[in-house]
Parts: structure tokens; C-alpha cells; sequence
């Protein structure tokens, strides 16, 4: 695949990776985060999974629900994380209808290696918005993804979002 020329992006790329504490997992780093720091992509802190923005979004939007615990199996999520996990897709899916508009989505989850993981020892389920004609010319074509909104203000529409939604719905 080509890639797009875009320095400016390295910057934030760069200031995320250092204000990372480095456990060799980033997902496990990730809960370290605070949810209310405006250079960081979490989204929102359950009680034991948390959602946040993928800093490599396959889509505008593409949200991960991921446990706090390091778990590689789908069959070790105990009933409290694997119910908090559906309810924050659940969430996800209602802030992003909100906030971003799309008409569909891919939801799932690559268990192993083989199945595609690129992290294949801590589970998490991805969320990509989904619009009719978003492979555009650049992917067909360049095979490149054009992303069209900063991260960090994807991150603020949809953190203002999941919040109303969790005041309604008592979350």
C-alpha cells in the first residue's frame, strides 16, 4: 500500500506514544489514561472495559471496547466484563448514530493471530462506521485511507455524546 504524505500527523502520533507508560501492552497502558485529558483518545472508563478511539481508524469514528484485564480469550471474560462490553458497544453505537451520521457499521473482534489480530493477546471489539461509497477513489485506486476529521475532535463530539447518553439512560 502507498502512503500519504502527512507530517503533521506525526506530531500527535509522537505525543501520544510518549505520554504512554510502556507495560509492552498499549491496550493495558490505555487504562492508566485519563478520560477528562484532551490528548489522549479514551472515550469513556467503565467499570472494567473502557471504549477509545483506534489512533490507526480503518474509518472516521472507529471506536475499540476493550477490558482492563489482559485477556487473549473470549471464554475468560468473566459475566461483569462481558456485559459491561456489550453495553458499551451498545453506547458506542448510539453515540456514534448521534454524532457521526453513518448508515452501518462492522462490529467484531479478530481472536488470534490467525483470525487477523494485530493485538492477539488482549481481546477488544472494533466499531467502524460504515457509509455507502466510503471506498472511495483513493483506496481503489492510490490504496490509500483518507480519514476526514482530527481524532481529538471525534474524541470531544463523542465523549459529549456517550455522556448525555449515560445521564439518560443511567448508565
Amino acid at each position: 500500500m502507498e502512503k500519504l504524505w502527512s507530517p503533521w500527523r506525526s506530531l500527535y502520533i509522537e505525543s501520544f506514544k510518549e505520554k504512554q507508560p510502556n507495560t509492552g501492552c498499549f491496550l493495558c497502558d490505555c487504562t492508566k489514561l485519563n478520560v477528562d485529558d484532551t490528548d489522549n483518545l479514551l472515550i469513556y472508563k467503565g467499570d472494567v472495559s473502557f471504549i477509545i478511539l483506534n489512533l490507526y481508524p480503518y474509518n472516521n469514528g472507529h471506536l475499540m471496547i476493550v477490558p482492563y484485564s489482559h485477556k487473549a480469550d473470549i471464554l475468560s471474560l468473566s459475566t461483569q466484563e462481558s456485559t459491561e462490553m456489550m453495553n458499551l458497544l451498545k453506547l458506542s453505537v448510539q453515540a456514534l448514530d448521534e454524532v457521526l451520521k453513518p448508515e452501518g457499521y462492522n462490529i467484531g473482534v479478530n481472536l488470534g493471530k490467525a483470525a487477523g489480530a494485530g493485538v492477539d493477546d488482549h481481546i477488544h471489539f472494533h466499531i467502524v462506521p460504515r457509509w455507502n461509497g466510503d471506498t472511495n477513489f483513493m483506496p481503489v485506486l492510490g490504496e490509500v485511507k483518507v480519514i476526514s476529521q482530527d481524532l481529538l475532535i471525534t474524541k470531544k463530539n463523542l465523549q459529549a455524546a456517550a455522556k448525555k447518553l449515560i445521564t439518560a439512560s443511567n448508565i
